[in-house]
């Protein structure tokens, strides 16, 4: 998919974060973007953004917590909007705890935003992909999904199985003419979940610009890439070693300093 202009695309997290850098992405790629985001005011301070860039949004204010109402929003965007092209499950959230003090709200509300809310949007609006032989699905997810996360198991799972479930719908859609794509970040500088932690990442493994996920979004859809991993530390050796030796993995990881970074991000 190399000519994106006129092309639709439902991005999901779109109000703010790593959403905010895609949303101009697309904007500049002549994307219609369906902005799909929890606060609707925020919405509408990023429609205003796509409009300055001379670009065309819609808003749709909605909780992906509801999964039963997920059908009923994508009928209101065909209605509204018309064809989806490309899907984007940009929206996430984690909380980090020691996994006895979760709630078990806590764990539904992450299992749903982080997982099964990707793969109902997708199950909705991949037939009318495949009936015009045409679309493609943009999972980000993260690299704490490729080796777990101390404090941070129930993300890395969400994660894990987004990477998983991406590889295995791949397969089954090729020579469909409908791509699939995940784009595996690191830790995240200026903007994104990480940042607003305000801690400082390990040295060894640094951070990444958002602009970086925004780009990575871009030549995924237009190279139909099977996975792009964003982060400037030595990860694809130390994730290659992890699959051989995971204990050995685990002391990699506590040397990088990763799981006392996690503990201190425990609310």
């Amino acid at each position: 998919m190399n000519n994106l202009m006129g092309k639709s695309a439902l991005l999901t997290g779109a109000s703010r974060g790593i959403g905010s850098f895609i949303v101009k992405s697309l904007a500049k790629e002549g994307i219609k973007i369906v902005c799909v985001a929890r606060s609707e005011d925020k919405l509408k301070e990023v429609q205003k953004k796509v409009e300055e860039l001379g670009g065309n949004s819609q808003i749709f204010p909605f909780d992906l917590n509801n999964i039963s109402l997920i059908p009923d929003l994508i009928a209101r965007i065909k209605a509204e909007s018309g064809v989806v092209d490309i899907l984007i499950n940009n929206a996430g959230i984690e909380m980090y705890r020691k996994y006895g003090d979760y709630s078990a709200q806590e764990l539904n509300s992450i299992l749903a935003v982080n997982l099964h809310a990707p793969m109902e949007l997708t199950r909705l609006l991949l037939p009318g992909m495949l009936d015009r032989g045409s679309g493609h699905v943009i999972n980000v997810a993260s690299l704490a999904g490729c080796k777990g996360v101390a404090y941070n198991a129930i993300y890395s799972a969400t994660k894990a199985g987004m990477i998983m479930w991406s590889d295995g719908l791949r397969q089954e859609l090729r020579g469909t003419g409908v791509g699939i794509s995940t784009i595996k970040p690191g830790y995240i500088s200026e903007a994104g979940m990480f940042h607003n932690s305000g801690q400082d990442a390990p040295k060894l493994l640094g951070t990444s610009p958002p602009q970086a996920v925004a780009d990575a979004v871009i030549r995924a859809i237009k190279g139909n890439k099977a996975e792009i991993i964003v982060n400037k530390g030595p990860i694809k050796p130390l994730l290659a070693l992890n699959v051989f030796t995971p204990v050995f993995g685990d002391s990699v990881v506590r040397w990088f300093g990763v799981q006392e970074l996690s503990a201190k991000r425990v609310e």
